[in-house]
């Protein structure tokens, strides 16, 4: 009995699964992406981390 439950399931944690890596992966893109963007608008000589 607790197998049919798992599979009857499976379809709502496997899409939470791609949900989850979804978001957090849009997310960290944004995040990277706004960061080049903010670095661009430093001058190269106040970039103490290059």
């Amino acid at each position: 009995m607790i197998g049919m439950i798992a599979i009857e399931h499976a379809g709502y944690i496997y899409g939470s699964y791609v949900l989850t890596f979804a978001v957090v992966g849009a997310y960290a893109w944004r995040a990277i992406r706004q960061g080049r963007r903010l670095g661009d608008q430093v001058d190269d000589a106040d970039k103490y981390w290059t």
